[in-house]
């Protein structure tokens, strides 16, 4: 048997497996191919869309299906859905009343081949210009795909990916304002993550990066789920895990057994130095 035969291991993309800056250390992608040469299991569990995760999905190895939408989404290899789980609401009817709530903010729909812009706020088409994925306004086309999450979050500055990790006190306060809102007015027929600080992920009820990978885990028949995550989103998947690990500049570093920080290759740190101790 080999080494890491037992182990799947999930890893959240940005700021765990990236650095700051959003570059995968080569580091990390050498320890990938090492645990994966010696038995283990590897995939990414992100809170990304599909749209956003073309870098992730031609750079990163794996040898299971992509997780993707904190979960909501497993798609293999040959571009084929595991499962999806849709939003049990009326797409445009939610997101319009959603906007009416809050027309200071930014809110998107995350399809499956597009982000759908339903109340641009900030250098909306400058941000968007610099993504590598299709996007459009909704004004533009009715053709959303599923439901299977919308973004809520705040201004948009200037076209850095980060920007809304950090914000001014009234600034995080307005999208606390946000969650609650959100809670109280769709129950459980939603899922609010706070993916950063001025920014909230929102999908159907029970997703979770750590419902996605224990379904996966036991679809492939490993006995052990050891996690990583750097930040709010992760909680339940660190939390569920049988190991979990964060990088120690993470924002829920405190929490977790930590590793280096993400700059300095965190997903090597943990399949170099922590996992041997648990393959045995």
């Amino acid at each position: 048997m080999a080494l890491f035969s037992d182990i799947l291991l999930t890893a959240d993309y940005d700021r765990t497996l990236t650095n700051m800056a959003g570059n995968v250390p080569e580091r990390n992608l050498e320890a990938i191919r090492y645990f994966i040469e010696n038995g283990g299991t590897f995939t990414v569990n992100t809170g990304r869309s599909l749209p956003q995760s073309a870098i992730v999905r031609e750079t990163i190895p794996m040898n299971a299906p992509f997780l993707c939408y904190n979960g909501s989404l497993a798609i293999d290899e040959k571009d084929d859905i595991r499962f999806c789980q849709t939003i049990d609401l009326p797409l445009e009817e939610t997101l319009r009343a959603v906007c009416e709530a809050f027309p200071d903010l930014n809110v998107d729909l995350h399809g499956l081949s597009a982000h759908v812009g339903f109340q641009p706020v900030g250098c909306w088409d400058t941000y968007y210009a610099a993504r590598k994925c299709r996007y459009f306004l909704a004004t533009e086309s009715k053709d959303y795909g599923p439901f299977v999450k919308f973004n809520v979050y705040g201004e948009l500055r200037d076209d850095t990916f980060y920007q809304v990790f950090s914000g001014e006190p009234e600034e995080i306060a307005r999208l606390d304002e946000a969650a609650a809102w959100l809670e109280k007015t769709y129950g459980d027929k939603i899922t609010v993550f706070r993916a950063g600080a001025r920014v909230l992920n929102i999908h159907a009820p029970n997703v979770s990066k750590l419902a996605s990978a224990r379904r996966l885990q036991k679809e492939l028949g490993k006995k052990l789920l050891v996690c990583i995550g750097d930040a709010e989103n992760d909680l339940p998947m660190l939390e569920g895990a049988d190991y979990a690990f964060c990088p120690s500049d993470g924002t829920v570093a405190h929490l977790f057994p930590n590793v280096c920080a993400c700059d300095e290759g965190a997903v090597a740190d943990l399949i170099y130095h922590k996992l041997p101790q648990i393959a045995d």
